[in-house]
């Protein structure tokens, strides 16, 4: 479980450009043991990019919970174990050919990967921190 973020805290890690949010989520999803999703009466929201269809995450329920306006306000934060996402999660979105889009901001810009590629880091750094 994480600890809650404060407002400093999430208004200096939105700041974080792309590649720096990826970094600081694949940590946060290692230590906290989850990856945080958008869910509604359909299942995962989705967001689309010119050429993929992707499912967005976030490192905490914070960030996750941030994305739940306007026409998302009726969209819940939902945690996935990391035991989950990689014995189900990773093989599904690679089945239905879907990409994530890792912590995205307000502005919509995230890195778009691929689930494999999301797979790969979050075992590297596993092995790293000694989380496993």
């Amino acid at each position: 479980m994480s600890t809650p973020l404060d407002p400093s805290q999430i208004e200096q890690i939105q700041g974080y450009d792309a590649e720096k949010r990826y970094k600081y989520l694949v940590k946060e999803v290692v230590s906290n043991r989850e990856i945080w999703i958008l869910t509604d009466e359909h299942g995962c929201v989705m967001l689309n990019t010119d050429d993929e269809d992707c499912v967005p995450v976030w490192p905490n329920k914070e960030f996750a919970e941030s994305w739940a306006t306007g026409e998302w306000e009726t969209c819940k934060a939902e945690a996935i174990s990391l035991n989950k996402w990689h014995s189900r999660w990773t093989y599904g979105l690679e089945d239905d050919e879907l990409a994530i889009v890792i912590f995205p901001n307000q502005d919509e810009d995230g890195l778009v990967v691929f689930p494999d590629e999301l797979d790969f880091e979050l075992k590297q750094q596993a092995k790293k921190s000694g989380n496993r």
